[in-house]
C-alpha cells in the first residue's frame, strides 16, 4: 500500500520538477495540473502501473489546494491565457477538494478553459451539476470497451460498471460541460469495441466546441503494465483511423489545433543533462529506491537513492525535458 505524502504539510516541495504531482509546462498554453496521484482502478494497460495493486509505487501525493493555486497563478501569469488540464498519474477526481480546485481555477482571469481526464467512476449526476456551477468546461472520459466483461477486464477491477459509466456519459453530454470520449486502442484486445464506441459518441451529440473522440494508441512503457498483445505501429494505427473516419464520417486524427493549444512562454530549464549539482532530500520517491530532492526551487527525482530526509547529496542530472528532472547520485 502506498504511503500518502501531503504537500506542503509533510514538506514544502516545489510544484515543478516531478511528473507525479504539481504542474507540468510543455511550452504551450496548456498547464497540466496534478493535485493528487494514485488511482481507484488497476487498468491492465496502465502506462505507470498505478492503482491499488501497484507493484512499483510506494508513495502517493496530495497537494494542498492553496499552495497549488499559488504556483498555478505564477505560471499562468507567465503564459497569459491558458487551459488548465487536470490530470495525473491516476485518477484526479480522488482529490478531496476537486470541486474547490475547479472553482479556484475558474476565478482566475488567465484561465479560459478547464478540462479533466477521468475514468468516471467517481462521477454522479450531483457532482456533474456541481462542476457545471463551478465552471468545468470539458470532461475527457476514458471508455475502452462497451462490453461489460471486457470493460471489467481492461479496468482490472470487478467494481467497474460500464452501464453506469454510459449513464454518466449521457448526463454529461446533456449538460453544459463538453464531453470527449477517450478510449485506448489495444490491438488484439478491444479493436472490435472501437466502432461501437465511435457510434456511441456520435449518438450522444457531443463535440460542440472540441472533438467528441480522442482515440489513443496503446504504448508499452518501461514501468507500465503490458497486456499480452502486440502493439501496432503508428503508421498502421493512423491507417485504421483513416478507415473509421471514412466509415463513420467523423474526425479522428486530431492535432493540438483542435483544442486551441499553441506555443506559449515556458519556464526556464534550470539544469542541463549531465550537470552535477548539490540538492537536499525532501521527500520519499514515487517508486522504490527513489527520493525527491530539491535545488533552485525545483523537485528532482533521484534514482537508486536511500538517503534520509534533509540529507544533502551530490547528483547528476539524467533527464530535464519539460522541467521534469531525474538524476542519480554521484560521489
Amino acid at each position: 500500500m502506498e504511503k500518502v505524502f501531503r504537500i506542503p504539510e509533510d514538506g514544502e516541495l516545489p510544484l515543478v520538477g516531478c511528473i507525479t504531482f504539481g504542474l507540468i509546462d510543455r511550452g504551450t498554453n496548456l498547464i497540466q495540473t496534478r493535485p493528487i496521484s494514485g488511482c481507484n482502478l488497476n487498468c491492465i494497460f496502465c502506462s505507470v502501473d498505478e492503482g491499488p495493486k501497484t507493484k512499483m509505487h510506494v508513495t502517493s501525493y496530495v497537494v494542498d489546494l492553496d499552495y497549488l493555486m499559488e504556483w498555478f497563478a505564477e505560471l499562468a501569469r507567465l503564459k497569459g491565457e491558458v487551459e488548465a488540464h487536470i490530470d495525473g498519474c491516476g485518477e484526479p477526481l480522488l482529490y478531496p477538494k476537486f470541486i474547490e480546485l475547479v472553482s479556484s481555477l475558474s476565478d482566475m482571469k488567465e484561465v479560459k478553459t478547464i478540462s479533466v481526464q477521468t475514468n468516471g467512476m467517481l462521477l454522479d449526476e450531483g457532482k456533474i451539476d456541481e462542476l457545471v456551477e463551478v465552471g468545468l468546461n470539458r470532461i475527457n472520459l476514458s471508455i475502452n470497451a462497451l462490453d461489460a466483461g471486457l470493460a471489467k477486464k481492461l479496468s482490472g477491477s470487478e467494481n467497474y460498471n460500464i452501464k453506469r459509466i454510459i449513464e454518466i456519459a449521457k448526463y454529461i453530454a446533456q449538460s453544459k460541460i463538453e464531453l470527449l470520449i477517450a478510449p485506448v486502442y489495444i490491438a488484439g484486445l478491444n479493436e472490435n469495441e472501437m466502432p461501437k464506441i465511435i457510434e456511441f459518441a456520435k449518438g450522444l451529440g457531443c463535440g460542440r466546441m472540441w472533438p467528441s473522440l480522442g482515440i489513443q494508441n496503446f504504448e508499452a512503457h518501461r514501468f507500465g503494465r503490458k497486456p499480452a498483445t502486440k502493439k501496432i505501429t503508428w503508421w498502421k494505427f493512423y491507417r485504421v483511423l483513416d478507415q473509421w473516419e471514412k466509415q463513420f464520417g467523423i474526425k479522428l486524427k486530431l492535432t493540438t489545433k483542435d483544442f486551441g493549444i499553441h506555443k506559449a512562454p515556458s519556464l526556464q530549464t534550470l539544469f542541463e543533462r549531465g550537470e552535477k549539482i548539490r540538492a537536499e532530500v525532501k521527500a520519499p520517491g514515487w517508486m522504490k529506491n527513489e527520493m525527491i530532492a530539491v535545488a533552485k526551487d525545483r523537485c528532482i527525482t533521484v534514482v537508486d537513492c536511500d538517503n534520509d530526509i534533509n540529507d544533502e547529496i551530490k547528483i547528476k542530472i539524467l533527464q530535464n525535458k519539460h522541467n521534469i528532472y531525474i538524476a542519480e547520485k554521484v560521489k
